[in-house]
């Protein structure tokens, strides 16, 4: 046999020999070497799509409906057009956008369809081998398309498809046993997220805190905390550290008690508001589901309502990012009309159950965040004038508003408060925060519900559905 030979011979044995390591390691090498390995790509990943994102955005807003949204200051700040240039053009470009996305998800891969993060549950529960990687090219141009033209959507859930997709492909590449295949699925939604909100010890937690209703899985949080760490890294190597929305509120500081009665209406409002966020998207899901039609016109019919609804409140075109960044200074966030203010939380639920719950690609954590921050800031404009001890700055109240909400409605208020902490550079909001927190999650968990339908209640649950026949 040539030297040629050999070394052709000993380059086709390198995976088999890999698998047969990572099967026989022990739980810590593993995962550094997994971790890293899911880290690196789920960074690339969110560093792809955010380009992605950005340049469509400038594309079929920028150029072809003549509109540029604001930007959070990790995203660059810009204070956007301020109004449209040619007003008619626009529900037609978020239509157009809802129309190419229905068709490159329901010819190419159908189950991209929606905002992408349940799918990547339900594949930790069922089969952590069942992600196609054509499912994650078809999420990364769908929601890049339909978030970009004005769809209101987040960037989470197609990133959190991406490295779940990655976890999926090593799951059958390497033969991982269905534990750490779960384990390997979990890490990519949790360093995916963590990398493109610039949030890596929040991401770390939402891997283990995703899957469950009222649980954690424990095995996940090591792993979780390698790949999230260089996930994060690789992504800010390329686009740039720092928090999304800067330090939003590094000034404030916990005076006194009588904060936490305002506090705590923020959790009960944001609690309630949550339940409305996810009945109303779900039932905009299942009503898309029973209508006559195709399945592809649907997305385009949900974004042109959306288009026309932001001829009204542009707030609701996009991800929204830069309406978070401005309601969080007390200038800016005056200069946005009270009624303004207090419809938007609304409005965006309303836009988003079309943009997404039609068929539309793209997440819903991201409008989960719109949609706390401006009852925060809500609460700010109606209290400021006339009660004491409320903050100077709008921005603790938004934060808090953002972590009460989405935190309680994922049914992940740990990991969404570290989250939200990090994305604004806020920690000193944490200990005030907290109160919201837990009441928002206490009304959502007595519930029952959740935005996240493939979550289970816990992992007693899961070892059931994991060992049933079939």
């Amino acid at each position: 046999m040539t030297r040629v030979a050999h070394l052709a011979k000993a380059v086709r044995s390198i995976p088999t020999s890999v698998a047969t390591w990572v099967r026989n390691a022990s739980y810590l090498p593993k995962w550094l070497v997994l971790g890293i390995v899911i880290g690196a790509i789920a960074g690339l990943g969110a560093v792809v799509f955010s380009v992605a994102l950005a340049g469509a955005t400038h594309l079929l807003l920028g150029e072809l409906a003549g509109y540029q949204p604001p930007t959070a200051a990790g995203d660059g700040g810009a204070a956007g057009s301020g109004e449209f240039t040619r007003p008619w053009a626009v529900p037609l470009v978020v239509a157009l956008g809802g129309l190419v996305s229905g068709v490159i998800v329901f010819t190419l891969a159908p189950e991209a369809e929606g905002h992408g993060t349940d799918a990547a549950i339900e594949a930790f529960h069922r089969n952590p081998r069942m992600i196609r990687i054509r499912v994650v090219l078809v999420k990364l141009v769908a929601s890049a398309i339909t978030i970009g033209s004005g769809g209101s959507g987040g960037r989470e859930g197609p990133t959190a498809q991406i490295s779940a997709g990655f976890g999926s492909l090593l799951a059958r590449k390497l033969d991982l046993s269905d534990r750490d295949g779960r384990i390997a699925v979990a890490v990519g939604i949790g360093s995916g997220i963590g990398a493109i909100f610039g949030a890596p010890l929040g991401g770390a937690v939402l891997c283990c805190a995703i899957p469950y209703k009222d649980d954690f899985e424990y095995d996940v949080l090591v792993p979780g905390m390698v790949a999230s760490i260089v996930s994060y890294s690789v992504f800010g190597s390329i686009l740039g550290f720092g928090p999304l929305f800067g330090a939003a509120a590094s000034e404030y500081t916990f005076e006194s008690p009588i904060q936490l009665v305002w506090f705590a209406i923020i959790g009960i409002l944001a609690g309630l508001i949550g339940l409305l966020y996810s009945g109303t998207f779900y039932a905009f899901v299942d009503l898309s589901h029973r209508l006559p039609g195709s399945r592809i016109v649907k997305p385009a019919v949900g974004g042109l309502l959306v288009g026309l609804m932001a001829l009204a409140l542009p707030e609701v075109l996009g991800s929204g990012y830069g309406w978070i960044q401005q309601s969080m200074t007390r200038v800016d966030l005056a200069s946005i009309p009270l009624w303004v203010v207090l419809l938007l939380p609304f409005a965006k639920i309303l836009a988003t159950s079309l943009s997404i719950g039609s068929g539309g690609s793209g997440g819903i954590f991201g409008p989960g965040m719109v949609i706390g921050a401006f009852t925060g800031a809500a609460v700010w404009r109606l209290l400021e004038p006339i009660v004491p001890g409320v903050p100077d700055s709008p921005a603790p109240f938004v934060i808090v508003g953002m972590m009460a909400c989405f935190g309680s409605i994922a049914r992940a208020p740990l990991a969404v408060m570290l989250m939200v902490a990090e994305m604004t550079g806020s920690i000193g909001v944490l200990a005030p925060g907290m109160v919201a927190v837990a009441l928002a999650y206490l009304i959502v968990r007595r519930s029952g519900k959740t935005i996240y339908r493939a979550q289970l209640e816990n992992r007693e649950e899961a070892r059931q559905l994991q060992n049933s026949p079939g």
